[in-house]
């Protein structure tokens, strides 16, 4: 009996430790970032990202660094000091129509393109509105991948 709790419990501790890590979105804080092939300063500088809010996925940490994925899966390692919670979003769709009301009824504001960066106001239900260069208005979210 004592056997069978000793593996139910490691199983549970296991199961914890192990694969307790969601993914997460973040945005890059500055204009310029470098992601990088490891997790520190000594490894080299895989890409070097040059817009402010773009949305990465957050797959695993190391120390003060996370690894990161893009929404063109390039994949590196961050550090935290460049990474912040603004909530952004780039547009995956071919276009995407911006409206004034969260219904597609509503007044058509812009068309976005694919890969548009746009950083979101607030969601609700299927919606969120968002401001992207000098337009503000909503977005389907299933057209949007990023920090919602």
């Amino acid at each position: 009996m004592l056997r069978i709790i000793i593996i139910i419990s490691s199983i549970f501790f296991f199961e914890s430790s192990s694969f307790s890590q969601d993914e997460y979105f973040l945005t890059l804080r500055y204009n310029k970032v470098h992601l990088r092939q490891g997790p520190s300063r000594e490894y080299p500088i895989k890409i070097f990202y040059k817009k402010k809010f773009l949305p990465v996925l957050v797959q695993d940490k190391s120390d003060n660094f996370r690894k990161i994925r893009d929404h063109e899966n390039n994949s590196g390692w961050i550090h935290v000091s460049q990474l912040t919670k603004k909530k952004a979003a780039i547009v995956i769709d071919e276009e995407l129509i911006m409206f004034k009301n969260p219904t597609i009824y509503s007044k058509p504001i812009a068309t976005l393109k694919k890969g548009r960066l746009s950083v979101i106001i607030k969601c609700k239900e299927t919606w969120c509105k968002a401001k992207s260069g000098k337009y503000k208005g909503w977005l389907k979210k299933d057209s949007l991948w990023g920090r919602l």
